[in-house]
């Protein structure tokens, strides 16, 4: 009610017209349909990102696995861009690290891995179901930078496809059941920054290529394995910052490996039994944090030299035939009469007796 010109009118609003309600459905529809775009288009759009020969590449992947409850979240309903356990590259939308790892698996890789085409990491990893070759198909990834398979029951041979692929940077076979020798075409990747193939069922010889790596020097490991003659002189010449050819059956010099101008930080080269080599006439690269040569046949004496490793906090020369006075000083005060024992003749603390 208002005054007005010293009368009062009253106002009432009519009902809506017919026009009105037509004007309001049209607003209404228009905003509905706007939520929909706005809510589902981009689910819609991360659909059309899953390259199709990628999605079935993947299904067939997680197929020989047994369809474990790890890759519940590959439903072939769903953008395997979504998927969990993979990435995809934000550009080209095709699946470019693979990640599966930590539960039980019933099953084999598929060869149809290499239907990836811009694969550059694959990792399959304490998984231990899964056994079988490390298929061929593999090698067909030339994008591939990191293969890491450890800690699986894959078997058979590594193959030496494997050096075709001249990207990787890092390979990791480690604790498997791979038999047979190791490929000498291993040391054609110019960019190998490590190989680890540690505690397998490998037989025969360290190849001697592995002293003529094309790239830089990769970190080394080779140990719990069933290899078997001498190390090859030519990684002498080699500057690994990481060598383990421990728990092997390998014989002869291994004094190579030393040097005072190395870059060597750990070398092992423990429980082989049948490594000899004067200890005494050996020099140690300044960077050693970890000597590991116990259980073999060295003999001589421990150099004066150790002293002046200032980073070592491991060490170990037990089990050897090693003689005279254990070197006196403060780096190696820390170690116990266990880094020392039952060789031939060393004395002086920490053993007993002492030097007479």
């Amino acid at each position: 009610m208002e005054a007005e010109g010293g009368m009062q009118i009253i106002r009432r609003e009519g009902k809506p017209t017919g026009e009105s309600m037509a004007s309001r459905r049209l607003l209404l529809s228009y905003f509905s349909v706007l939520f929909v775009v706005l809510f589902f288009f981009p689910v819609l759009i991360s659909a059309a990102r899953c390259h199709p020969e990628d999605k079935a590449a993947l299904l067939d992947i997680k197929k020989a696995m047994g369809d474990p409850y790890i890759l519940i979240s590959w439903d072939p309903k769903v953008d395997c861009c979504s998927w969990l356990a993979l990435e995809c590259d934000p550009k080209t939308n095709r699946v470019s690290e693979l990640s599966i790892g930590g539960d039980n698996v019933s099953g084999t890789i598929s060869p149809s891995v290499s239907k990836l085409k811009s694969l550059t990491q694959l990792i399959m990893r304490k998984l231990p179901g899964l056994t079988g070759p490390i298929p061929t198909a593999i090698c067909d990834i030339t994008t591939l930078t990191f293969l890491w398979l450890d800690w699986n029951e894959l078997s058979g041979t590594i193959p030496a496809c494997l050096s075709k692929l001249r990207s990787l940077t890092y390979i990791n076979l480690s604790f498997n059941q791979l038999t047979g020798e190791i490929p000498a075409s291993l040391a054609l990747l110019e960019k190998l920054d490590a190989i680890f193939i540690d505690h397998n069922r490998l037989t025969g010889r360290i190849p001697e290529s592995f002293g003529h790596f094309r790239g830089s020097t990769p970190y080394l490991r080779l140990s719990h394995n069933n290899l078997t003659g001498e190390i090859p002189a030519s990684l002498g010449a080699m500057n690994f910052v990481n060598i383990d050819l421990s728990r092997n059956m390998l014989e002869g010099d291994a004094s190579f490996l030393f040097g005072s101008t190395k870059p060597t930080q750990v070398l092992d080269i423990s429980r082989n039994h049948n490594l000899s080599f004067d200890l005494s006439t050996v020099s140690f690269p300044k960077t050693l944090i970890t000597i590991n040569i116990h259980h073999n046949k060295i003999y001589g004496a421990i150099p004066k030299s150790i002293l002046k490793l200032s980073n070592l906090q491991q060490l170990n020369v037990s089990y050897n035939r090693l003689c005279g006075k254990i070197p006196q000083g403060a780096n190696l005060k820390r170690f116990d009469e266990y880094s020392f024992w039952h060789n031939k003749c060393l004395c002086g603390p920490p053993l007993t007796p002492s030097c007479s």
